[in-house]
């Protein structure tokens, strides 16, 4: 399989990363850190190649990657949309938020838009219960007590971007 030129510098920038780490204890879970930095989430082929670096079984990579919710093996939009399904956020419309934002984005939950630009993910609390219900993008745009008519605005600010 023929590897574009980007994945290339990806895998070199990678590699620089894992040659910078090596002989220290524990790396593994940084390295995979920086590989979901760089390619976004961690198919199986970005998986193996660490194993490979840094000389451990693909089955303990996989392990690691599976275990931690922090890691993707699925690809997930630039603008990640976390709507909060906790029990607060639930009661005050999280469930109908979470529907607008799937209707006027054209997906399903944890799909990817066709431009690549937005995923949506409910989750189950964001820590911000008296704002509920409350949605984050990204990991730091906070949206609190949002109602399903907001939904078209919050996705505007982030249609030009990238």
């Amino acid at each position: 399989m023929a590897v574009c030129e980007k994945h290339v510098e990806l895998y070199k920038e990678l590699d620089a990363y894992i040659e910078e780490l090596k002989g220290k204890k524990g790396i593994l879970i940084n390295v995979l850190h920086k590989a979901q930095e760089l390619f976004g989430w961690l198919p199986q082929e970005v998986q193996d190649h660490v194993a490979k670096k840094l000389n451990i079984p693909p089955s303990v990579v996989y392990g690691v990657v599976t275990f931690y919710n922090f890691f993707s093996t699925k690809p997930k939009g630039k603008h990640q949309i976390k709507i909060c399904l906790g029990t607060a956020c639930y009661v005050k419309g999280g469930d109908r938020v979470m529907e607008r934002f799937l209707s006027e984005l054209g997906v399903e939950e944890s799909e990817v838009t066709k431009d690549g630009k937005f995923s949506v993910h409910g989750v189950r609390c964001l820590g911000a219960c008296s704002m509920a219900p409350v949605v984050l993008v990204g990991e730091k745009d906070f949206y609190g007590k949002v109602t399903p008519d907001m939904v078209p605005g919050i996705i505007k600010k982030y249609k030009g971007e990238g």
